[in-house]
């Protein structure tokens, strides 16, 4: 029979990330229901223990009340890219990931083949050269009226989340989604809020760790053109990346 605390932090982490107990056990491995192991009737397994570690990062020393420490290397997070694309020459280039090809990004993260099949782009500029910078395409009207629909933006890299600012914009690759956001962390609270620029979407909140990649935006195109011609499509760039030197400079 676990501690009282064990179970009560047990029922405490499937409520906080919003589960039922069918959908807890389901991405558990446990047969119908948590029901049993948050009345105590089933022991809690070593499986469910290292499934709680391994999706949500909950430390098991904090599950059987030995730790106040409910995560494990939740500030080490790493939203570093998972791959970071080179041209022949060996220098990082840039990938336009567009709005079909986003929705296969999260499950394709780390796989260096799938990247092959983007368009991508050199930029001989300066501001662009130290970094890793990538395109994606904007879907929806969420970020109204900074991001249209169908609008391009360029992000940079980011290599750890204490890096963001709460008055930028941010491509946040989630397990499942890719998305342009404002991010809010706020104080004492494990929870990010992913804010909408457009106020007919409320801010919700996420855990660090459902986060793969976070790039900060720093430039967007906006193209009236088919974004399949590779040819139009670099014109454009070029054109914007020469506005962007500009505003640099001044």
């Amino acid at each position: 029979m676990e501690n009282e605390l064990t179970l009560k932090r047990f029922s405490e982490i499937r409520r906080d990330l919003g589960y039922t107990q069918a959908e807890f056990a389901k991405l558990l491995g446990v047969s119908n229901t948590t029901a049993d192991i948050e009345r105590g009737k089933t022991k809690l397994s070593g499986k469910v223990v290292s499934e709680l570690l391994r999706q949500f990062k909950i430390n098991p020393l904090w599950l059987f009340g030995e730790s106040d420490a409910k995560h494990l290397d939740t500030a080490k997070t790493s939203v570093i890219p998972k791959v970071v694309t080179v041209d022949s020459q060996d220098n990082d280039n840039m990938v336009l990931v567009n709005a079909k090809a986003a929705a296969g990004y999260p499950q394709n993260i780390a796989d260096t083949s799938w990247y092959k099949q983007l368009p991508a782009f050199d930029l001989p500029i300066p501001e662009f050269r130290n970094a890793t910078y990538r395109g994606f395409q904007v879907e929806g009207d969420s970020m109204l009226p900074n991001l249209y629909p169908n609008d391009w933006v360029m992000a940079r890299a980011i290599e750890h989340i204490d890096h963001v600012s709460p008055n930028k914009m941010y491509v946040v690759v989630l397990q499942d989604s890719v998305m342009v956001k404002k991010i809010e962390k706020r104080p004492n609270s494990n929870n990010i809020t992913l804010i909408s620029t457009n106020e007919n979407y409320p801010p919700y909140d996420i855990k660090p760790f459902q986060i793969q990649e976070i790039w900060e935006v720093s430039s967007k195109l906006t193209f009236d053109l088919n974004p399949t011609s590779n040819h139009g499509l670099l014109k454009q760039l070029q054109e914007s990346m020469e506005e962007l030197k500009r505003q640099l400079k001044n």
